[in-house]
């Protein structure tokens, strides 16, 4: 697994965001998600705290690791538990390009309103494994553009499916996500190795799929009713 790795400029930027107060986070370009969350993370938790599961088999986390995270479901959302590995794919930047991440791909497998793929560095997004024998997203109301509450420690915050990976491995989010989670970043190197809980929203969609506030917006809603229905 990666080993974790903040530079100071990184670290620094992240304790001066945790200490402005919301009005002056508004209108930065990179997401700034400390004002995300609402429902607290231990409600989702406790949503999902028990596996009914609806992939055929299981998932690694890596190349090489045991094949034992299942893909679970509710009637609202499918979740799974997993690690977090580093996605810089799609438009390149200062952060996500062929020289910081030695497997950089300048695609993704959904796109903007402007036919521009997302950039990770800007865009909270998630990933979903490739359809196979083992899980086929699209048959549980999974696409580009679906919502999804990511959940790390006491952190909730608000993401898109913006890309789909290997078919047999689970666990991945944009530099952007890991960010707004205070995940270490580092396409080499960031990334945990465990604690991170994905719950998409079954049939939800935010078009287009660059707008994070929109994400935001309907995340919330989605969690409050998630959280708030009956067994």
């Amino acid at each position: 697994m990666r080993v974790p790795l903040l530079t100071l400029a990184v670290a620094s930027a992240a304790l001066l965001a945790s200490t402005l107060p919301e009005s002056g986070l508004r209108g930065r370009e990179e997401p700034v998600a400390w004002r995300e969350g609402e429902v607290p993370a231990a409600d989702l938790l406790a949503k999902v705290r028990n596996c009914a599961q609806i992939s055929r088999g299981r998932y690694r986390s890596d190349d090489g690791r045991p094949a034992d995270i299942p893909v679970c479901g509710t009637r609202d959302a499918v979740f799974w538990k997993a690690d977090l590995d580093i996605d810089c794919d799609g438009r390149p930047g200062p952060r996500c390009n062929r020289r910081t991440d030695p497997i950089f791909v300048a695609a993704t497998a959904f796109q903007q309103s402007d036919r521009r793929y997302p950039s990770a560095e800007r865009l909270p997004y998630i990933v979903v494994p490739g359809v196979s024998r083992i899980w086929n997203h699209r048959d549980h109301g999974v696409r580009g553009g679906s919502v999804a509450a990511v959940v790390y420690r006491k952190r909730v915050r608000y993401a898109v499916v913006g890309d789909v990976g290997p078919r047999n491995v689970i666990g991945e989010a944009s530099y952007a996500t890991a960010k707004a989670l205070g995940i270490p970043t580092n396409p080499r190197g960031g990334g945990v190795p465990s604690g991170v809980t994905y719950i998409v929203f079954k049939n939800s969609q935010v078009a287009p799929l660059e707008d994070h506030d929109a994400a935001v917006r309907l995340g919330r809603r989605l969690a409050r009713k998630f959280t708030q229905a009956r067994k």
